[in-house]
């Protein structure tokens, strides 16, 4: 079944998804809209998000680190983890338990570490 993501864009709906993170995990999907790299990461998480694997237990967000750069920024301090981007972050009970970046988000990574 297919999931959807929430695009988030301030530190508020930041501080409401890392609140969430301590029911439900949180899957952070960090976006440059100007890079190539991004966009093969980007279509890896769709594909993701559109297979069977992808949990409805399971919160995602998609933040674009061009236009929220004070979000991505928050993110990287609030979860302990250098920016990158493209990036791919899994956080639970608000703290990083896994990350990923570059060509190293895939569809069948993400279904590894998801399940």
């Amino acid at each position: 079944m297919s999931q959807h993501y929430k695009e988030i864009t301030s530190i508020e709906d930041w501080n409401a998804a890392l609140e969430g993170s301590a029911s439900r995990p949180l899957l952070v999907f960090k976006h440059s809209t100007t890079c190539p790299v991004s966009a093969n990461a980007f279509s890896e998480f769709s594909n993701y998000l559109n297979s069977d694997a992808a949990s409805a237990d399971t919160d995602y967000v998609l933040v674009k680190v061009i236009e929220s750069r004070p979000v991505s920024n928050q993110i990287a301090e609030d979860v302990s983890v250098k920016h990158e981007s493209p990036q791919v972050i899994l956080v639970k009970d608000k703290a990083k338990y896994w990350t990923a970046s570059h060509w190293s988000i895939t569809e069948a990574h993400m279904n590894a570490v998801m399940n």
